[in-house]
């Protein structure tokens, strides 16, 4: 990137340093007093703008030259709605805190000089980067003096950041992470909290009104966020009538699904095909209606098809593994959140785990909701894949989804009519103002037309999220366990086959995600006539992962399609991190080969001597964001793109971690690229030739193959004595 310099015909007054001086000064001191309840220092910096990873501070807050301020960060917000701006919380040693004001202080000196009078500008850093100017008199090298100055360009001011917390009832906090055991904190400040109300591997407890006023009183400053345990399950429009239904054949071999709700009727019709387990307490009464929401839903799994034809996917019956973890008005979300964990871990055979339990109330707009991060820290660590219900609009007020609809590597789901317009019910995203949710939407039915459920007490016509994620999970289990995708391509597969030709504008896309599922699972895994499609998938354990020989077909000199592609991986997240919560980003660049790949959307920000802000790279091409869809819109005027020397094409993954972990670990991928040929022709074959005569192997997925090989694996050999 070159010397460190603040940007072109910029400059900097003496009196922003003052004002960040006078900060640390005061905080200095603030925590001086506060030592006995933790060693060191919560310093919240307050950046000008939204601040990418290279315009945060470097020298500031910095114990020694070879140590990061990003090892120390806690925590990070947007403090700004209209214009978003950073606020990163560091944990830091006081000593750290001296080290900074000394800096700062001889910068001043500096900065008083005649030459300077006050005022740095651009031109004249970039004259003592290359000692034109030399620095003399004060006791601090040039490159510290520079980043020293570059640091105060960007951070508006230094202060202590403290959350809203609820108090009028139980809560989840989280608590900076400042080194101490979250249990031998709390007894430190005189709260009591056992074990089994502390998730596990983290600093998040849950806490009473009283506990909570106790920590506001003696600590404020240690909780990072704070969301409410009780939630009201966002409601589902019921009608219901007592005509039976269907009778069904007994399960064979059929791929098991897993589905955590409340709790499960076994006198249903279909109760062969799911092996229910109840995980609430024995005392906890219940009621007629606790069961109807998971009936409804496992029966959709099961044998969701029978009774809605017009919905036929002709993925089959599958098998549920029904765990009920809650009733039908109220549920702990600490609780909850507690056994998922278990449930996940025990069970390890399932691949697929369907969630409709929705909280009532919206999403944190600078934190993920601790249901949301606990279901990525699993998917991260296991080879699971959630989909979760979008949550439903109950009341005029509440627009954004709500919990556990904001996690991240789920596939979220919402719904819409059978007119493929968003249902009036729908909640909307984006998470944290730039993830794209929900995913992708499905039928869920409306006051029009319903969906049809089996209920404890027979049939029942309903709508909400809770009914188009069952489709989306027998989909996506049918891709994974019949099919043998990885989740990775299954999830690219799914949202990919949603997406059109034409743009979406955004309004659009934070109803209904990438598009509309269609419903039959031969049109997601064919492509049409005039399509090429194929599936690229691997792992990425370096800077840079690509390939620069797809031999895309040329004729007369040009490729004749336009081109999409969409990229899905799993990446490890850090709730405490806020805003900045996926730890792992992967740029992709799809393109034709002129020496480098250029990309269909023109995305050069990962290339040497593009400068791309921060806040237009999350904005065009998705930065941090977990999953990356990029297309050329069909306008029926398209015009062939000239082949280049090499006829070829390219795929380049750029990694970039957050932190300054380098790769510690491989991140699997999975991307679908889809060519239309802008004549209508069918060139498949030719592609399939390119390829070979390249060296790729060409494995061409022929589901009634695949269907026959799952048939064969899943029979039972017995052997003769």
């Amino acid at each position: 990137m070159g010397p460190a310099n603040i940007p072109a015909k910029e400059s900097l007054n003496i009196n922003r340093v003052q004002s960040l001086l006078s900060d640390l000064e005061r905080l200095y001191l603030y925590w001086q007093e506060n030592q006995q309840i933790i060693k060191g220092a919560l310093i919240s910096v307050y950046y000008i703008k939204l601040a990418a990873k290279t315009n945060r501070i470097k020298c500031l807050l910095t114990s020694k030259s070879s140590v990061s301020p990003n090892q120390s960060i806690v925590g990070a917000r947007f403090y700004n709605d209209i214009s978003q701006k950073h606020i990163i919380t560091h944990f830091v040693s006081l000593s750290t805190i001296e080290k900074t004001i000394n800096i700062l202080k001889k910068c001043v000196k500096v900065l008083n000089f005649s030459r300077f009078n006050g005022t740095i500008t651009h031109s004249q850093i970039d004259s003592i980067n290359k000692n034109i100017i030399r620095i003399s008199g004060v006791q601090i090298s040039k490159s510290q003096f520079v980043n020293a100055i570059v640091d105060c360009y960007y951070v508006q001011k230094f202060n202590i950041f403290t959350s809203d917390v609820p108090t009028n009832q139980e809560a989840i906090i989280t608590l900076y992470n400042t080194g101490v055991q979250t249990a031998e904190m709390l007894e430190k400040l005189g709260i009591e909290a056992p074990e089994s109300r502390i998730l596990k591997d983290s600093n998040t407890v849950l806490l009473t009104p009283k506990q909570i006023s106790l920590l506001q009183q003696k600590a404020p400053f240690l909780i990072a966020m704070a969301v409410s345990d009780l939630n009201n399950i966002t409601k589902e429009n019921f009608i219901s009538n007592r005509n039976t239904l269907f009778t069904i054949p007994h399960p064979t071999n059929e791929p098991t699904i897993g589905v955590i709700d409340t709790l499960f009727d076994k006198r249903v019709y279909f109760s062969e095909w799911v092996d229910y387990r109840e995980m609430i307490d024995i005392n906890i009464p219940r009621e007629q209606e606790d069961y109807v929401h998971g009936t409804a839903v496992s029966s959709i799994i099961v044998d969701g098809p029978s009774s809605n034809p017009q919905l036929n996917d002709n993925c089959g019956r599958f098998k549920v593994r029904h765990f009920g973890v809650a009733t039908g008005k109220q549920f702990s979300s600490f609780t909850i959140l507690r056994k998922i964990q278990e449930i996940v871990t025990q069970n390890p055979d399932i691949k697929v785990w369907n969630l409709c339990l929705g909280s009532k109330t919206e999403v944190n707009l600078n934190s993920i909701s601790p249901e949301a991060a606990i279901l990525d820290k699993i998917q991260y660590d296991n080879d699971v894949v959630f989909v979760i219900a979008g949550t439903n609009k109950t009341e005029k007020n509440v627009v954004r989804l709500g919990a556990p609809a904001d996690s991240i590597n789920s596939v979220v789901v919402n719904s819409v009519s059978f007119n493929n317009k968003p249902a009036n019910y729908s909640r909307r995203g984006p998470v944290l103002s730039f993830f794209e949710k929900p995913d992708i939407s499905c039928y869920g039915g409306d006051s029009t037309q319903k969906i049809r459920v089996c209920t404890p007490t027979g049939e029942s016509f309903v709508s909400g999220t809770s009914f188009a994620a069952p489709w989306i999970s027998r989909k996506l289990c049918y891709l994974i366990e019949v099919l043998g995708l990885n989740r990775e391509l299954a999830k690219a597969l799914l949202l990919h086959s949603a997406t059109t030709w034409d743009s979406q504008t955004n309004e659009m896309s934070n109803l209904i995600g990438y598009g509309i599922v269609p419903t039959d699972i031969n049109n997601i895994v064919n492509s049409s006539n005039d399509e090429i499609r194929f599936m690229l998938t691997g792992k990425s354990e370096t800077y840079n992962t690509y390939t620069y020989k797809l031999p895309i077909p040329a004729y007369n000199g040009k490729h004749p399609f336009i081109t999409k592609a969409t990229l899905c991986y799993f990446p490890l997240c850090s709730r405490n991190q806020g805003v900045d919560y996926t730890n792992t980003e992967l740029d992709i660049q799809f393109g034709r080969i002129d020496e480098t790949i250029k990309p269909i959307n023109n995305n050069y920000q990962s290339e040497p001597g593009h400068h791309t802000l921060e806040a237009e790279a999350r904005k065009y091409f998705k930065k941090w964001n977990n999953v990356k869809h990029i297309r050329e819109k069909s306008t029926g005027r398209n015009q062939g793109k000239k082949a280049y020397q090499t006829g070829l094409w390219g795929l380049s993954l750029k990694r970039t971690e957050r932190l300054d972990s380098r790769f510690e670990r491989g991140i699997n991928f999975g991307v679908i690229i889809s060519l239309k040929h802008i004549k209508g022709e069918n060139k498949i074959e030719d592609f399939i030739q390119n390829c070979q005569l390249k060296g790729w192997l060409v494995n061409n997925i022929d589901v009634n193959n695949q269907v026959e090989i799952y048939n064969k694996a899943e029979q039972e050999v017995v052997f003769d004595d």
